[in-house]
């Protein structure tokens, strides 16, 4: 028992040097990019740099998060309109005023709708799944993601009758445009409500 014992000692020792013998050579290796003269190459510093980001901030080594929503969920409703049961879930996951999504959805599919008592969003017209998830994904790209470092974490705000995306990730800000309605045809229903009035 205490020979095996002995025959571990010269391994342990071993161990340990070569170890003290690793931080050293680390030790000479970081003085040596100050001391040094030689000119070093883009790629050696560009390596060096990210290694000393990712040791100095963990938690930018992870992978970046997929930021992902329920698909839409769209019905038909008679011949002339489509029913978007979700609406108010997917704007409350892009924290977004489900008023303001609302809008968007409107102008870029150049129709006008109510919401009901559910929550859910009426809009007059037949568009099927396809169109509003690509109308959702121009939102996101236009209201959400920060064109910085492309995070959804951000928050819209108003100031001064202009809309500012902010990111909490990154902390940057930008400006967005204001939500255009496009030519929208005067029909019977409008102008018997204008005579109204």
């Amino acid at each position: 028992m205490l020979q095996r014992q002995l025959k571990k000692v010269p391994q342990l020792v071993m161990r340990t040097l070569t170890l003290v013998s690793l931080r050293r050579r680390r030790k000479r290796r970081r003085k040596s990019w100050l001391n040094s003269d030689r000119d070093y190459t883009y790629s050696e510093l560009l390596s060096r740099a990210f290694k000393t980001l990712r040791q100095n901030n963990p938690e930018l080594a992870g992978e970046k998060k997929r930021y992902t929503i329920v698909p839409p969920s769209i019905h038909r409703e008679g011949n002339k309109k489509t029913i978007f049961a979700n609406v108010a879930d997917i704007a409350k996951r892009m924290h977004r005023n489900p008023e303001h999504v609302i809008q968007f959805l409107f102008a870029e599919l150049g129709t006008s709708g109510s919401v009901d008592g559910a929550q859910r969003l009426i809009i007059k017209g037949r568009f099927q799944q396809k169109q509003i998830e690509n109308v959702l994904r121009h939102y996101i790209v236009d209201y959400v993601t920060c064109k910085t470092c492309k995070s959804p974490d951000t928050i819209l705000h108003k100031d001064n009758r202009l809309y500012f995306v902010q990111c909490e990730a990154c902390g940057s800000s930008r400006s967005v445009t204001a939500i255009k309605t496009g030519f929208k045809a005067q029909t019977k229903e409008d102008r018997r409500a204008a005579k109204r009035v």
